[in-house]
């Protein structure tokens, strides 16, 4: 247990994240961080389970840690940083789009500038995976997988903004449109393709 206070910033923080509602379909609870980041943090886990879903079937997981160090580390650039994880299953056709990586990336950019999200420094990497079973492992098939790591600054401790666009992102990669429209696009999964939705 620590025995420095913790920071008023970094309690703001976190009553603004857990503040935060989502969508009935996105499952998400605290966990705890990974030891050794940061003096402070904060982490989500989420798991994308549309309720015309059956059992504990999944369309994507993710996660979100908020870090907080008054020092402001000279790779944060601020006192905050933000490391999230999404990551979701693709039809085998969208998988192998070359574009796919760039349109993903612009999809969070997108999600944080539409939440209002006040942020510095981005970066991240978008993995595409694509596979295919042989031998023994000829019945699973052919699969394909989306991977996103990013992080970035945010510039003060409204940090509710931030969650919100991850979660956007997280719906958006596993096939699911924005809640207050369907008529935005959004990446189509096995699960879907297969009559599921």
């Amino acid at each position: 247990m620590s025995l420095h206070p913790v920071p008023a910033a970094f309690d703001r923080a976190s009553a603004s994240i857990r503040a935060v509602e989502f969508r009935s379909d996105l499952r998400v609870q605290e966990i705890r961080p990974p030891e050794a980041l940061a003096p402070n943090a904060l982490a989500l886990a989420a798991d994308v389970s549309p309720e015309s879903l059956h059992g504990d079937s999944q369309l994507g997981t993710g996660r979100f840690i908020l870090m907080h160090d008054v020092a402001r580390p000279e790779a944060w650039r601020g006192e905050f940083r933000v490391v999230c994880f999404a990551q979701a299953p693709l039809e085998t056709d969208i998988g192998g789009d070359a574009m796919l990586p760039e349109v993903a990336w612009s999809w969070l950019m997108d999600a944080l500038a539409d939440s209002g999200a006040d942020f510095a420094h981005p970066s991240g990497t978008v993995t595409v995976v694509n596979s295919k079973g042989f031998g023994e492992l000829t019945e699973q098939g052919e699969g394909s997988q989306i991977e996103m790591r990013a992080s970035w600054t945010p510039a003060d401790d409204a940090l509710a903004p931030h969650v919100e666009a991850w979660s956007t992102l997280l719906c958006l990669l596993a096939g699911l449109p924005p809640v207050d429209t369907r008529d935005v696009p959004a990446l189509r999964t096995t699960r879907q393709a297969n009559g599921r939705r």
